[in-house]
Formats: structure tokens, sequence, C-alpha cells
């Protein structure tokens, strides 16, 4: 796996899509194997339901979920740990 892209957000619902599908075409011009880690941080919107679906309908994406918000550090250091690239 050539790049890990961790991303720590907190209601992001309305955005994930548009960034889910704009990283998997830079990804794959380049031609790089990835992964995406979102890190949702106690949101209150849809985002994590939007994160579910986006990794079901692509294996590259994963998703890490806080029930409360602990920050950006945290949520950062959850996603370096699983980060694979």
């Amino acid at each position: 796996m050539n790049l890990s892209i961790v991303i720590p957000l907190l209601n992001e619902d309305e955005s994930l899509q548009e960034l889910h599908d704009w990283i998997v075409s830079v990804m794959q011009q380049r031609g790089y194997s990835y992964e995406v880690i979102f890190i949702d941080d106690g949101s209150t919107d849809n985002s994590w339901k939007t994160i579910e679906r986006l990794a079901a309908e692509n294996h590259n994406v994963k998703g890490i979920h806080f029930h409360t918000n602990y920050g950006k550090s945290q949520a950062l250091h959850a996603g370096f740990a699983r980060a694979q690239g």
C-alpha cells in the first residue's frame, strides 16, 4: 500500500462524499494503492452513516467512530495507529 490518508472530522456529513470522490479520483489517476481512514470525532449529524456507506461501497475506506468528541489529536492518534500505508 502506497498511502494512508487519515482524516479526522466532526459534523462533516455534507462534504464527505465530495472529499471521498476527489481522493479516489487522484489515487486512480496516479495509480496509487491507498486507504482512507475517516475518524468521526463524536459527530451529531449523519457523518458516521455516510462513512459506513462509503466503506461499504469502497473497500479502501475505513472508519473509526468516537461516541464523544475527544479532539483532533486523539482522532489522529487513532487513525495513525490503524494506518497501514
